[in-house]
């Protein structure tokens, strides 16, 4: 390991400490974040704040959300031991990154290319080769690889359509920020449609866009 990537490692590190001494983390999703190299996943110009707990402005009028909203989504997901999960909203691709370390398959979908081919090019930089990505609209899922045992929306929607219900694994998790009047706030869902409630968050709707 050069000097670069030593610093780079250190600033990854630092990260998942900061994250977790404020919202405390499975030790294979902590070990996640001190693995993946943030600062690629923002603009140039962006660089020296990407890693701090905000999110950050990225391509086609999009965020990318800040790591302690990525950790509690990826921590309230429950991935330890799930062998798939599909995410609706590749965004920066740094949830599917994030998640890339902790789960075997990581299925993702984005509606804007421009966001794909970023995302993809990140992907192989780091040398990620089990994520896979779709250009195409999330709401519909990919049901080429369903059932997942989990599925996880990177943005805010009004309800969770049937049609990805049914890409879900029975005993499946499937977590997503849900608008309820001015308020969003992240639910997890089982394949039964039960639902559980666990905090306040802030994502882009996804009638504008993810991530």
């Amino acid at each position: 390991m050069n000097l670069v990537q030593r610093i780079e490692h250190q600033k990854c590190q630092r990260l998942a400490h900061n994250i977790d001494s404020v919202f405390e983390l499975h030790p294979k999703v902590k070990e996640a974040f001190a693995s993946v190299p943030r600062e690629l996943f923002v603009p140039l110009g962006f660089k020296h704040h990407a890693y701090k707990l905000d999110a950050l402005p990225i391509a086609g009028n999009q965020w990318i959300s800040s790591p302690l909203t990525v950790a509690k989504m990826t921590q309230y997901l429950d991935p330890v031991g799930a062998d798939s999960v599909l995410e609706i909203g590749c965004g920066s691709g740094y949830q599917a990154a994030i998640l890339s370390k902790i789960v075997r398959r990581v299925f993702t979908v984005e509606r804007i290319e421009r966001l794909v081919i970023e995302a993809k090019r990140r992907f192989k930089e780091l040398g990620i080769h089990n994520i896979h990505v779709r250009y195409a609209d999330g709401m519909l899922g990919w049901r080429e690889f369903a059932p997942y045992d989990r599925i996880l929306f990177s943005a805010a929607i009004s309800s969770v359509p049937p049609r990805i219900f049914d890409q879900l694994k029975e005993n499946g998790l499937l977590i997503a920020p849900i608008i309820k009047g001015d308020r969003q706030i992240i639910t997890r869902f089982s394949k039964d449609g039960s639902s559980e409630e666990l905090e306040s968050c802030l994502f882009i709707d996804s009638k504008r866009g993810v991530e």
